[in-house]
């Protein structure tokens, strides 16, 4: 069974089939399949990519065959090479075929965030910087896109508005002044405050109010680099806004503590894997 804080698996895989398969069920399966035909088939990756999610296809399977035997060639966070097998499964042919688009969907889009993650963590290798996630997932979908990144390397930053408070610019804006902002969550009692800055001007005032870590929002190298330098290490610093692959070195080298990058999550295509009859 796959387990992971927060998330309910047996209702993750209910609520996707039942999308998938409606009031008729699959006619397709049921019309084309005889009821005794036996499956084996042999999921892999037509492209190098980074695993994740296969213990959740495995549960889609035994979901519409408690007997199905499967075996598990690699494991999520594993590197696999294009062509390589991920899963071999034995079971009866209607179940597996009307399992086989949830699984793979799932398997797919979460391989694709980890393997896109992966490229970031291995972009900034040896620069002392992490690679973190941001709340640009899926609705309803959170935690296990997050889960994607882990297994591609980087850190999950917020799981959600409840875990650390974040002074963004429209906060600022009704607030009248970052201080002000930064003051309220103070008195609030929250323990880990990040303020979002795209000035240099905006640092003093967060940290003096009292800001536990610093956003540096949209800024280019060369001013990162003079803000982490005014910031001398009295909170972690983050550089966020824009980060692609080929700029992330060079933002992670001005010294900043973290890089938050939104497209792992918003932006990941879907890893080319499929699932083909073994005779």
């Amino acid at each position: 069974m796959f387990e992971l804080d927060g998330f309910d698996c047996d209702a993750f895989v209910r609520t996707v089939l039942a999308e998938d398969l409606g009031d008729a069920g699959d006619i397709t399966s049921r019309a084309v399949i005889p009821a005794d035909a036996m499956f084996t088939g042999v999921m892999d990756s037509r492209d190098a990519i980074v695993a994740a999610g296969l213990p959740l296809a495995e549960a889609f399977f035994r979901a519409l065959d408690p007997d199905v035997k499967i075996e598990l060639a690699v494991g999520d966070g594993d590197r696999v090479a294009a062509g390589a097998e991920l899963m071999r499964l034995k079971g009866r042919g209607r179940a597996m075929l009307t399992a086989e688009r949830s699984a793979l969907n799932t398997v797919q889009h979460l391989s694709g965030i980890a393997t896109m993650t992966r490229a970031y963590v291995d972009h900034i290798a040896g620069t002392g910087a992490t690679l973190l996630d941001t709340r640009k997932t899926l609705p309803g979908l959170r935690r296990l896109e997050k889960y994607a990144t882990r297994m591609g390397g980087a850190t999950n930053h917020r799981m959600g508005l409840w875990d650390a408070a974040m002074i963004k610019d429209n906060h600022v804006a009704v607030a009248g002044s970052v201080e002000a902002a930064v003051r309220r969550a103070v008195q609030a009692d929250i323990a880990d405050i990040i303020v979002e800055v795209d000035r240099i001007d905006q640092i003093e005032p967060a940290l003096s109010a009292g800001a536990t870590h610093l956003l540096l929002d949209n800024m280019a190298p060369a001013l990162l680099r003079e803000a982490v330098g005014l910031v001398g290490g009295r909170v972690p610093t983050e550089a966020s806004g824009g980060v692609r692959l080929e700029t992330i070195r060079a933002i992670a080298e001005t010294g900043v503590t973290y890089i938050s990058v939104g497209r792992l999550t918003q932006s990941a295509p879907a890893a080319d894997i499929g699932l083909d009859f073994a005779a």
